[in-house]
């Protein structure tokens, strides 16, 4: 196969990750792009090809799109549609991370035209849980309830919110403040952000799980009317949950996104000490017995190409590597909008990228 040329928009945690992975093939031509003078000196220092690039900046964007084969953005979802659109224009296949379900819905309309493929939402969650859970769903005759979860924790917690950052701040406040997507009684419903409380255990270690946005992507329409409940919820170690709702609700943080930024970016420190934690269970009809199936699998944090990479940015940048090597060999569909659970999870796992999901 040809080298591919891709634009990774975006030079940040993720964006640095997604360059060093597709670069360590040969298979892929990167360029780095971004408007921060900081992030670009940090990624060209790794020995990254970067570009200056204004995202906001119709021209600059367009200059940057001319010949690529695929863009990927790792940027903000606010900037979804704008980069989106340049990319259908420029005749590129295009890629991002993005759990917010506005942007979505505005890459799919984009979708309905383009000449390439247009795939939204290739991280964790969303992403790789969505083709988990569409790989447990088509094994039942009949599908009673799915169950989501998933957790990017500190291995080591020392804080009250027993949390450290380790991803996009705003994406994190997004997901705490948004409505949530689920199907409940055979039915979508819409539940609030932060609820649905509960407790479990695995390997020894307690957890909680609540709700959270966009982590279904699109599933909810993919299973529409073929299971009886569906729902997507966040792992964090107990009490974090009743802390940010004294934050978010009781003293209205989340009517000050920006204030509530601050906060948490000026308070919670990062770590590249992390683990990845994914959970799906599935129940319903199988040869007319009732069963259950589960998948369930931890990523740590781990070195690569002489860097320490935290566990949420290997298991991010690895989706959408992932994705984007299957769209390179033919594996999923070439054009229009592409759903997550159109990716076979065994393909996916056995792909270069997605083997990083092994543990």
């Amino acid at each position: 196969m040809a080298t591919m040329k891709v634009l990774v928009l975006g030079a940040g945690k993720i964006g640095s990750m997604i360059g060093t992975l597709l670069s360590q093939t040969g298979d892929f031509a990167v360029t780095i792009g971004d408007r921060d003078e900081a992030l670009l000196y940090r990624a060209e220092h790794a020995g990254l090809r970067v570009m200056r690039v204004d995202v906001e900046d119709r021209d600059s964007l367009r200059a940057a799109m001319a010949g690529q084969h695929a863009v990927l953005s790792a940027c903000p979802f606010t900037l979804t549609p704008a980069i989106a659109t340049a990319a259908v224009a420029a005749g590129a296949h295009y890629l991002d991370l993005t759990e917010d379900v506005a942007a979505t819905r505005k890459v799919k309309m984009l979708a309905e035209t383009a000449d390439t493929a247009l795939i939204p939402q290739c991280g964790l969650a969303p992403g790789f849980i969505s083709i988990v859970g569409h790989d447990l769903a088509r094994r039942f005759d009949e599908l009673h309830n799915l169950h989501l979860r998933v957790g990017a924790l500190p291995q080591y917690p020392t804080n009250a919110l027993k949390y450290n950052l380790t991803w996009s701040t705003d994406g994190l406040i997004n997901e705490y403040c948004n409505p949530c997507e689920a199907i409940v009684d055979g039915r979508p419903h819409e539940v609030m952000p932060l609820e649905g409380d509960e407790r479990f255990a695995l390997d020894g270690v307690d957890y909680e799980a609540f709700n959270t946005s966009g982590g279904l992507g699109s599933l909810c329409e993919t299973l529409a009317g073929k299971v009886r409940n569906l729902d997507y919820k966040t792992v964090r170690y107990p009490g974090h949950r009743d802390i940010v709702r004294l934050l978010i609700r009781d003293l209205r943080l989340g009517e000050r996104r920006h204030l509530l930024k601050d906060v948490l970016e000026t308070a919670v420190p990062l770590t590249l000490q992390d683990v990845v934690l994914v959970l799906a269970t599935a129940t319903g009809m199988q040869d007319g017995e009732l069963r259950q199936e589960t998948f369930a699998t931890k990523i740590y944090s781990k070195p690569i190409a002489g860097r320490s990479w935290s566990a949420i940015q290997v298991t991010t940048a690895a989706g959408i590597c992932a994705v984007l090597d299957l769209l390179r060999e033919g594996s999923i569909p070439q054009a229009g909008f592409i759903r997550q659970e159109q990716v076979p999870l065994d393909a996916f796992l056995n792909n270069r990228f997605g083997r990083h999901y092994k543990g």
